[in-house]
C-alpha cells in the first residue's frame, strides 16, 4: 500500500531529474575516475604544480559528487560543488587556453557548458522524489 501511495505521488519531472542524475552522476564518475594518472605525474611546463594539484583534488571531489547525485544523495550540495567544478573548467577554457565553442581538433567547451547547466538545474530543483535525499 505503501509503495503504491508513493508511486502515485511521483509525476514526469522526478523521473526527468532522475534521468538528468544519473547522466551527469556516470559523467563525473567517469571523468573524474580518469584523473588517477595525475597521481604519478611530475609538475611539468605542460601541467605547472597549481595545476596538478587542482586535477588531484578533482580526483577525489568528481567522483564523489557525481555518485552522490547519481543516488540523489545530498543532490544540492553535490550540485553546486559540480557548478563551481564547471565554472572553473570554463575559466580555463575560455579565458587561458582560447578554445573556440566548437572545435574539430580538439574539445570545444559547449559540453562543459551543459553540464553547467545541469549541475545547476539540479542545484534550483533537487533530485525530485525518486532520490535518497526523499527519504531523508
Amino acid at each position: 500500500m505503501f509503495l503504491e501511495t508513493y508511486l502515485a505521488q511521483i509525476n514526469l519531472g522526478d523521473w526527468g531529474l532522475l534521468a538528468l542524475r544519473v547522466a551527469i552522476g556516470i559523467i563525473f564518475i567517469v571523468h573524474g575516475t580518469a584523473k588517477r594518472s595525475m597521481w604519478k605525474m611530475q609538475p611539468s611546463e605542460q601541467m605547472p604544480a597549481i595545476l596538478l594539484w587542482l586535477m588531484r583534488v578533482l580526483f577525489v571531489v568528481e567522483p564523489l559528487a557525481g555518485l552522490a547525485i547519481w543516488a540523489g544523495l545530498m543532490t544540492r550540495l553535490a550540485a553546486m560543488a559540480l557548478t563551481v567544478v564547471m565554472l572553473g573548467a570554463l575559466r580555463y577554457k575560455i579565458l587561458i587556453w582560447k578554445t573556440p565553442f566548437t572545435a574539430n581538433d580538439k574539445s570545444g567547451w559547449e559540453f562543459d557548458l551543459i553540464l553547467l547547466a545541469a549541475a545547476m538545474v539540479l542545484v534550483t530543483m533537487g533530485a525530485g522524489a525518486l532520490s535518497l535525499d526523499r527519504l531523508f
